[in-house]
């Protein structure tokens, strides 16, 4: 069976071939939604770049599946995205510090045939240590925080802030697993 990964993510990359699937990716132009309940906009992003990406390869027909992808960081029910600058992830690198948020993903697989579309949301609760301005101001000179929801990235030195997790950890850096094999069972065969 083809799988085609609709998005750019190298931390999605890396989980599918930690699961020895085979796989090419194709990175959808999509804009994104970023207003709205936040199930609804990670789950209609997910589906737009599966759509986009199985309509644009012409995969009706095939036995390929399409698999797309929108995680997010949720607080107090707003997703808060990926900081545009240092600024704005040292904003939501405080806001997260010593609280509770969720980690949130849409997951969308388009085919076979490129007619069937299943979808879901993965949660996962994350739980930040207090963070010093010191522990802040280290972490943001990494660099590691640019292009990643929330400001963090739990599968490099962001693990450092984190408390605990309570779910997925795959969901959290970009891939919900268990999710994508409710969605996809033809992939265990």
């Amino acid at each position: 069976m083809r799988v085609v990964l609709a998005s750019g993510s190298p931390q999605r990359r890396e989980i599918l071939a930690r699961l020895g699937l085979e796989f090419e990716v194709a990175i959808p132009g999509v804009e994104e939604i970023v207003h709205g309940e936040p199930a609804a906009v990670v789950v209609a992003n997910a589906s737009l770049k599966a759509n986009s990406v199985a309509v644009s390869a012409d995969l009706s027909g095939t036995d390929a599946l399409v698999v797309g992808c929108d995680t997010d960081v949720v607080v107090e029910d707003h997703l808060i995205g990926k900081p545009e600058d240092e600024v704005r992830a040292r904003e939501y690198l405080a806001q997260l510090s010593g609280r509770i948020h969720r980690v949130i993903s849409g997951l969308a697989v388009v085919g076979p045939g490129g007619d069937q579309v299943r979808s879901g949301v993965e949660q996962t609760r994350v739980r930040f240590k207090s963070l010093t301005p010191g522990d802040i101001d280290r972490y943001l000179a990494t660099g590691e925080w640019q292009g990643r929801a929330g400001g963090y990235a739990i599968q490099g030195r962001g693990s450092v802030l984190v408390d605990r997790v309570e779910g997925d950890v795959a969901n959290v850096i970009g891939l919900p697993v268990g999710l994508l094999y409710r969605l996809a069972p033809e992939l265990e065969a």
